[in-house]
């Protein structure tokens, strides 16, 4: 490998060598001019990594609750920066801050806290709120507290709505429950993603509720009505209707690699959004933690309650991105699909991420030969660098 590349944003710079996915008009070359992919590396810097080594876009986690013991719920700005800082060194570039069924005071002041949030420089960007209950199904609560579900709510939405600073961009509910089905017609008509989760709908209820506009489905397979073959749940309609896309978490624990590899093939790169449902102890290894004022043990890669219920996970994107290629034989360029640019397109912004094309926001990653983040840039700016590729 070359001498380390001195960077400055405000320049013109290339990573050559590598090979460049995600749509890139050169696949051995990217340029970067400020904040944005640019054209052609005239009068720029360059970079040079090895032939081996991939450059894809920045991957999209559009479900995470936590990282590096901070946690959404607990409304401090500083531990949304702490996790924007840390995503990075697993390659993700852009989140939804996630916050989980609990009183209406704590959801008021979690909102509340992202409404005045901004992602610093050199860290992923916050792309808004996803809100994740209360208004869930009890019997498919999950690690959802129970005491705090409610009903859908069209006034309670807009109540948290006005309190986000109009940042929430997802809303998971379970549609069969008294309201539910208003909650999606008006969501959608807000441009607002319904998302069926914690839902015990049947899979004719989850089709007629995808037919009202709640086009994506939550932590697909988990906290849902699965694929009896008597009694097809929501699985069912998420996975053969061709307007929902469905999150899915590939850790290995939540769903089966079998049951990954058959979302895969049933509904396609296109209609896979990859996710980690990270709580707050991702990035600290084993050991007692909190979700929503509920005892976690993280032991041997996995969240628990006391009970047993998963709650939620500490999976990294990056073994997230190798895990779909390893559990279903996709190739990257499916992969990226799962993990960058069908979120982007989900989430409205996919005319400035999830591709490597020119004026798009400069989010990349550079993964080696095993698929290990090496190099992570978020809007031209570096946000993770282990080797010191880049010096200043």
């Amino acid at each position: 490998m070359s001498q380390s590349l001195r960077f400055q944003s405000d320049k013109v710079w290339q990573l050559r060598g590598a090979q460049v996915h995600g749509g890139a008009r050169d696949p051995r070359a990217i340029t970067i001019a400020g904040s944005c992919i640019a054209s052609d590396a005239a009068g720029g810097q360059v970079l040079d990594l090895p032939a081996g080594w991939h450059i894809v876009p920045g991957f999209i986690d559009a479900h995470i609750h936590g990282a590096m013991g901070a946690d959404v719920m607990d409304a401090d700005a500083d531990g949304l920066a702490r996790i924007a800082r840390y995503l990075p060194a697993e390659g993700t570039t852009s989140f939804l801050a996630t916050t989980m069924t609990g009183s209406t005071a704590a959801i008021d002041a979690a909102l509340a806290t992202v409404a005045g949030f901004e992602s610093a420089s050199g860290s992923a960007e916050m792309l808004g709120v996803h809100l994740e209950g209360p208004f869930v199904d009890r019997n498919k609560a999950g690690a959802q507290p129970v005491e705090h579900i409610v009903g859908p709510d069209i006034d309670l939405f807009d109540r948290w709505q006005a309190v986000s600073g109009g940042r929430i961009r997802v809303v998971t509910l379970a549609p069969e429950q008294p309201g539910g089905k208003a909650l999606v017609a008006y969501l959608t008509a807000l441009g607002v993603r319904a998302s069926i989760g914690h839902s015990s709908c049947s899979a004719a209820q989850a089709e007629a509720a995808i037919t009202a506009g709640a086009t994506r489905g939550t932590h697909l397979f988990n906290a849902m009505g699965g694929l009896h073959h008597r009694d097809p749940g929501a699985a069912c309609a998420l996975l053969t209707h061709p307007h929902a896309r469905s999150e899915i978490i590939a850790d290995g624990f939540h769903i089966t690699p079998a049951m990954v590899k058959l979302a895969y093939h049933t509904a396609g790169r296109d209609r896979l959004m990859a996710i980690t449902d990270a709580m707050r102890a991702k990035g600290l290894g084993d050991g007692d933690y909190e979700l929503g004022g509920q005892p976690v043990k993280v032991q041997n890669g996995q969240a628990r309650l006391a009970d047993g219920t998963l709650a939620g996970s500490v999976l990294t994107f990056d073994a997230a991105f190798r895990n779909l290629i390893d559990y279903t034989g996709c190739d990257i360029a499916d992969a990226i699909a799962m993990s960058s640019s069908n979120a982007a397109e989900d989430l409205g912004v996919g005319d400035r991420k999830g591709w490597l094309v020119e004026t798009y926001d400069a989010d990349l990653v550079a993964l080696d030969a095993n698929l290990e983040v090496q190099l992570t840039i978020c809007r031209g700016e570096t946000a993770y660098d282990p080797l010191s590729l880049l010096v200043y």
